[in-house]
C-alpha cells in the first residue's frame, strides 16, 4: 500500500494544474457545457492535494487507511476526473465518454461508479457533514487517516454547513481539514453582494476551528499549509481558507457571472485552449 507520497517538485504541480483545466475543457467539448470556473479556482488545490498530500492506493480505492477527499462542491468533478485518470485509479480513455450514456461519469461524482471518488456530492451544504462522519468513523475504528473537504465559498450560505462545524469542534475532530475554495462568486453573483460569508477564517474560528488563510493558487504556500496540518487527533479541525479567482488561467473568465456553466465552441475554443498552454501571444 502507498503509505506516503514523493512530492514532487513546484513546477510539475503547476503543470498538473494546467492539465487539470486542459482537461476540464475538452471534457466540456464532449459534454456541450460545463463548470469551467468552479474548476480554475480550485485547480492549484487539486494538483497539491491529490500529487503532494493524500495517503493514496489507486491499485487499491478502498483501502482502509486511506485519505479521505469529498469535493462538496461536486459540480467541479470534471477537473477531479482527470486526476484519478492519471494517478491510475482507470483508464484515461474511459474520459472520452464524458457525459455520454452508459459512462459512469456525469456533471457530479458517483462513489458507486468511480473508483478514487469517496461521496457522490453535488447538492451543496452536505460536503462538511459527510466529512464529519467519516473523520469520527477513523477515531473509531483507530485509523490515522485525515478527511478533507472541499467547498465552495458560495456554498457556506447553507446552513448545515455551519451546524458540521459546531459538530466537529465539539467532538475534536483533529484529523478533519476543511479547504474553503473562496473563489468570490457563486452562480447568482458574488457572495459579497447574494450573502456575505466573510470574514470566513475567523467565523470558523469562532466556532472552535484553527483557521489559516492562504493564497489558493500560490502551490508554495498551499504545500507550506498541508506540511503544518497538526497531529493531535483529538485536538480542533482545521480549515484553510484558500483566496482564489474563479476562472482562474483564462482572461475571459475570470471573476466573470457569465461562466458557471458555459460552453467554448469554434475559436473561442482554440483561443482558451491556446492560453492555457501559453501559445497565447496577445
Amino acid at each position: 500500500m502507498q503509505t506516503t507520497q514523493a512530492r514532487p517538485d513546484v513546477a510539475t504541480i503547476a503543470e498538473k494544474a494546467r492539465f487539470i483545466r486542459l482537461e476540464t475543457v475538452r471534457l466540456a467539448r464532449i459534454a456541450g457545457a460545463g463548470h469551467y470556473t468552479s474548476v480554475f479556482s480550485a485547480a492549484e488545490l487539486l494538483a497539491a492535494l491529490y500529487y503532494a498530500q493524500l495517503r493514496l492506493d489507486p491499485e487499491h480505492p478502498d483501502w482502509p487507511d486511506r485519505d479521505r477527499l469529498v469535493l462538496s462542491k461536486g459540480h467541479a468533478a470534471i477537473g477531479l476526473y482527470p486526476v484519478l485518470a492519471d494517478l491510475g485509479f482507470f483508464e484515461s480513455a474511459l474520459l472520452d465518454g464524458y457525459s455520454r450514456l452508459g459512462s459512469p461519469f456525469g456533471d457530479h461524482p458517483d462513489m458507486k461508479k468511480i473508483p478514487g471518488i469517496d461521496f457522490s456530492s453535488g447538492s451543496l451544504g452536505h460536503g462538511l457533514s459527510v466529512s464529519v462522519g467519516m473523520a469520527l468513523s477513523g477515531r473509531i475504528a483507530r485509523r490515522d487517516y485525515r478527511t478533507y473537504c472541499i467547498l465552495g465559498d458560495g456554498e457556506l450560505c447553507e446552513g448545515q454547513v455551519w451546524e458540521a462545524a459546531m459538530s466537529a469542534s465539539h467532538l475534536r475532530l483533529g484529523r478533519l481539514v476543511a479547504i474553503v475554495d473562496a473563489n468570490q462568486l457563486c452562480i447568482d453573483g458574488f457572495t459579497r453582494d447574494v450573502m456575505t460569508v466573510e470574514p470566513i477564517d475567523t467565523r470558523f474560528e469562532a466556532f472552535g476551528w484553527r483557521a489559516v488563510r492562504v493564497d489558493g493558487h500560490d502551490i508554495p504556500a498551499l504545500l507550506e499549509q498541508f506540511s503544518a496540518l497538526p497531529d493531535d487527533a483529538e485536538g480542533p479541525p482545521t480549515v484553510i481558507v484558500a483566496d482564489t479567482i474563479k476562472g482562474k488561467g483564462v482572461r475571459r473568465m475570470e471573476l466573470s457571472t457569465d461562466w458557471h456553466v458555459g460552453n467554448l465552441v469554434g475559436a473561442d475554443y482554440t483561443d482558451v485552449i491556446a492560453e492555457l498552454s501559453g501559445e497565447d501571444v496577445r
